[in-house]
């Protein structure tokens, strides 16, 4: 499935939306289908993938610093938890 960009006129006003569709005959028939027959203006035109902006290029820097500083993490976590455990143990011995 690709998306289609659909110029289509709806009560008088002209709009560009998106088809997902297999083929532009397909995105055309769905665009008719959905908005009536003849309400088609202009050919659907196949929209390339998606290209990456700076916002999402933040997002994605944002995921990895998260992922890194998850893993800078779970060696101290594991310290407290072994220094836990060695108290609880040190508790039971000295009963």
């Amino acid at each position: 499935m690709h998306k289609y960009l659909v110029t289509v006129r709806i009560k008088g006003h002209t709009v560009k939306t998106t088809v997902e569709a297999a083929s532009d005959t397909h995105a055309r028939l769905l665009a008719e289908w959905h908005w009536g027959i003849g309400s088609v203006i202009t050919s659907p035109r196949r929209q390339e993938e998606a290209q990456p902006t700076p916002q999402n290029s933040g997002v994605d820097q944002l995921k990895q610093q998260l992922d890194q500083a998850k893993q800078s993490a779970k060696p101290a976590k594991l310290n407290q938890q072994q220094i836990k455990l060695n108290q609880q143990r040190t508790k039971i011995y000295r009963k």
